[in-house]
């Protein structure tokens, strides 16, 4: 183990102060500007976080905002000693984007979703604040609506990520769909692997892996044709499977979100129900932290891959406002690079 790797970059994700979160409750969205100070503050035997993650919708950012109000955005992130990474496009239905696997109207919907994240992405590289990271995507429907129609949905999110693909490499930038029990053509370690291959885009179109999420990918839990584990299962059991599905998905993972999950699902406000992010500390994890991110950043450098984040959803506003769960989730971090880590 070395705490002298510089690489990956330690980034916290932005939209744990908005996923599940619904103004008028007693869990509001955490303004962007809160959020960079919670990271910002947060420290471990002098390591900090090196950059956040962002969500490109209202209220964090308008996906049509002028080009001064992205830089003014791009100058508080800067002035908090924080880069940009990775971008979360706003392809869902109620925000720009709409199904991929939908009507052609509603996927012309979903690209532009994608257009508008890279007007973004070239903002925030010429200002200089990002200089690594992709634009992150999902189906934008669910299992239930896909299974009506398996195969000729897949072949209309791939036909939409193709799409969106093209679009994504004429501004320089790489798409990762994040693979999540929730999200259509993508709840299953084999239907996502199936899905990409169809898409046909590898380095441009790839894989986003979230610890928490692919372990439940793991448990089959929208797939039970695809599960490789059950509950109980020995370490002996965890390790053969996590080897097998790290093995197929690992080639495709341009982006990765570090996260613990407790094997169960969750969901708050309007978000579906998915693997449940845990506390990096939590007792109930399943998840060694630093020893399965390793199995995803092998060879994580030669795929570009240049900074990890933390993905921790759902959580109570109270836990958010707390500046030891930051330090908690940095130290797991600092621990996942000093384990996993490299130099460039």
């Amino acid at each position: 183990m070395s705490t002298q790797n510089t690489f990956p970059k330690l980034h916290n994700a932005m939209w744990p102060g908005l996923v599940g979160k619904e103004p008028g409750t007693d869990h509001p969205p955490i303004s962007l500007e809160r959020m960079l100070d919670l990271t910002a503050r947060a420290e471990v035997d002098g390591h900090k976080f090196e950059g956040v993650d962002l969500f490109l919708f209202h209220p964090h950012t308008d996906p049509d905002a002028s080009d001064d109000s992205i830089k003014h955005m791009a100058d508080l992130i800067a002035s908090k000693g924080l880069a940009v990474g990775s971008l979360v496009a706003p392809v869902w239905p109620g925000t720009v984007g709409d199904s991929s696997m939908g009507s052609p109207e509603q996927r012309e919907k979903f690209v532009l979703a994608v257009k508008k994240a890279c007007r973004i992405a070239g903002i925030l590289n010429n200002h200089g604040v990002r200089k690594y990271g992709v634009i992150r995507i999902d189906s934008a429907d669910s299992p239930a609506h896909w299974a009506a129609d398996p195969v000729g949905n897949t072949h209309k999110i791939a036909e939409t990520f193709r799409e969106a693909g093209a679009v994504a490499a004429a501004h320089g930038e790489r798409l990762a769909a994040e693979g999540e029990i929730c999200w259509a053509g993508m709840h299953s370690w084999k239907y996502i692997v199936q899905l990409l291959e169809e898409v046909g885009m590898p380095g441009t179109v790839g894989f986003q892996a979230d610890l928490a999420h692919t372990y439940l990918y793991l448990l089959g839990y929208n797939a039970p044709e695809h599960g490789l584990l059950k509950p109980g299962h020995s370490h002996a059991e965890f390790t053969a499977a996590y080897t097998q599905m790290t093995d197929a998905l690992r080639p495709w993972t341009l982006d990765f979100h570090v996260a613990q999950n407790d094997g169960s699902v969750h969901g708050t406000g309007s978000h579906d129900k998915t693997g449940r992010h845990c506390l990096a500390d939590d007792p109930n994890g399943k998840l060694d932290i630093a020893e399965c991110s390793g199995y995803w950043l092998k060879g994580a450098a030669e795929r570009g891959l240049k900074h990890i984040c933390w993905d921790g959803c759902m959580f109570s506003n109270e836990l958010l406002e707390k500046q030891e769960t930051w330090n908690t989730i940095l130290a797991a971090m600092v621990k996942v690079r000093a384990a996993q880590g490299y130099s460039l």
